[in-house]
């Protein structure tokens, strides 16, 4: 390694950091051992959001009583998605007090899930950057134990987040103030955290021109000494070459992995799509030794974190939000009676059925559809996947294939042909004049070169097997002649990139729905691409 590249070494205060998170992440694995299956957690935080819910507008209207019982509450409060909070949502907008939660909600996060959407207002009170704060840093223990030690608290933690510069909403006084939720929680940072971990610092997190705002995270931390680097796949890609280029600049020689220029480097916190279409070319872009930590973060909450090397993340069980799961096949989002009927706890959940996943929170969401299909791998303790979501699937032909079946065949395929993917997204053909039986059809855009044309037919054959080998709907309509072998279309270089930007929904956490059951995304790419 070049000395050109070497990092300052490491402060006093940085291994008393050291030191200190390795403790805390020991306090917190005796904590989780006393959880067990996390039932009893979350029959406290139950009784705890009701009593503090109840006197305000929603739970008024809804018959919310302190110390009622979960049946009760089941049966009282229907499960309802952000259009059945939208109008106490536009109540607390307006600055009125004690609608969702007690008091009055002075910042919203603004959130469409993915580029598919209207966006969503979701109230975050003192109670939800707490929730945030604390299970944030549970995260980080968790990654401390899997390592055994507390050597990543002793440098600069980068998160690749949107904008911290916050907008207020015309007319209301005192201020009620919008933005992106990862920039409203690192405005909310405990004063040690921004001291002594966070980057990118105050100044450049305001940024909200994406191109200019990597560019300079790049030239502020190339030559900092960072011990985590988080953000979602494909941008910790673009961030990987930024840095890369502003060390050649400066150095007159590119490094093969940032591992040369951050030696230090020990974590990868990823989160918000699946990684392993991009696990290869992370390793490559950051280097073999640093972990890859995987988060469940959402705008409505944290929901859960890696804590061991197996399948699974460790669902947040005691940081005050309350969770209830569906089965995804008795779930009918037109009949709220019945999906609540159907509802269990987390002591009621079974191992390897999909769920619709419900939520109560600190800020007055109750019962609320995420929108998220998960599988529990363990209950004791609870440990969960995340497959897909329940309007993001593919079946427009009966075939029901649902996002993490897709990712899984495709990550299969592109790694027994050797190809890396940048972004993809996939959609129904439909039958027409020119073709009696529809198919699905892949935009894939690959990184790197695509196959030459011959090998791309085994290529989607190749796709054809694995998906039907994970989907037993699939395979059927395959075989009955239901369904034709899919068609691969090869977004060019940077197409989807182009597409965001197009949809104004570019950089920070936007991200590309990987399916849907209609060509909403896939005729704009067309009429993008067919328009350059």
């Amino acid at each position: 390694m070049s000395a050109s590249f070497a990092p300052p070494p490491v402060s006093l205060s940085g291994k008393l950091a050291g030191v200190i998170g390795r403790r805390l992440a020991a306090r917190t694995a005796h904590r989780l051992a006393l959880q067990g299956d996390g039932s009893a957690a979350q029959a406290a935080t139950l009784a705890r959001l009701v009593r503090t819910l109840a006197p305000t507008a929603f739970g008024r209207d809804h018959g919310l009583e302190p110390g009622m019982p979960y049946e009760h509450f089941r049966a009282r409060v229907a499960p309802r998605n952000y259009e059945g909070f939208s109008a106490y949502i536009e109540r607390m907008k307006r600055g009125e007090a004690d609608v969702l939660h007690p008091g009055r909600c002075t910042h919203f996060a603004v959130s469409s899930g993915t580029t598919a959407g209207p966006s969503k207002w979701l109230p975050v009170n003192t109670a939800m950057l707490a929730h945030f704060r604390d299970a944030g840093l549970d995260s980080l223990f968790f990654h401390a134990l899997r390592a055994g030690r507390g050597s990543v608290f002793r440098g600069r933690h980068l998160f690749l987040g949107g904008s911290t510069g916050l907008v207020p909403v015309p007319g209301v006084t005192p201020p009620i103030y919008s933005g992106d939720l990862s920039g409203i929680t690192a405005l909310n940072l405990p004063w040690w955290a921004e001291r002594q971990l966070y980057e990118p610092g105050r100044e450049i997190a305001r940024l909200e021109n994406w191109p200019e705002k990597v560019r300079a995270i790049a030239e502020r931390t190339w030559n900092r000494d960072l011990t985590l680097v988080g953000g979602i796949p494909s941008w910790l890609l673009v961030l990987a070459d930024a840095v890369r280029d502003t060390a050649q600049r400066h150095t007159g020689r590119r490094p093969e992995s940032l591992a040369e220029i951050w030696p230090n480097l020990e974590c990868l916190v990823h989160g918000g799509v699946p990684v392993d279409p991009f696990t290869e070319e992370l390793r490559r872009a950051f280097g073999p030794a640093v972990r890859r930590h995987e988060v469940y973060p959402a705008s409505e909450g944290f929901i859960a974190a890696q804590d061991t090397e197996s399948s699974g993340l460790r669902l947040m069980a005691d940081h005050g939000i309350f969770y209830e799961f569906v089965p995804f096949a008795d779930y009918d989002e037109s009949d709220a009676v019945r999906t609540a009927a159907r509802a269990v706890p987390l002591a009621g959940v079974r191992l390897g059925v999909d769920y619709v996943m419900l939520l109560t929170t600190p800020a007055g969401l109750v019962r609320y559809v995420i929108g998220d299909l998960v599988r529990f791998v363990s209950v004791e303790p609870p440990r969960l996947v995340y497959v897909g979501r329940t309007k993001l699937q593919l079946s427009a032909f009966g075939e029901h294939v649902i996002e993490k079946e897709i990712t899984d065949a495709l990550t299969t395929v592109c790694r027994g042909h050797g190809v890396q993917v940048e972004n993809f997204h996939v959609a129904p053909l439909f039958p027409g004049a020119a073709r009696a039986v529809g198919r699905h059809e892949w935009w894939i855009e690959f990184r790197g070169a695509a196959p030459a044309p011959t090998e791309m037919e085994r290529f989607r054959a190749a796709l054809d097997r694995e998906l039907a080998a994970l989907n037993d709907d699939y395979a059927a309509k395959r075989a009955g002649r239901g369904l034709e072998l899919p068609l691969v279309r090869v977004v060019p270089s940077g197409g989807f990139e182009r597409w965001l930007k197009h949809a104004g929904k570019w950089g920070g956490q936007h991200k590309t729905p990987r399916c849907r059951s209609d060509r909403r995304i896939a005729d704009a790419l067309a009429a993008l691409f067919a328009a350059e």
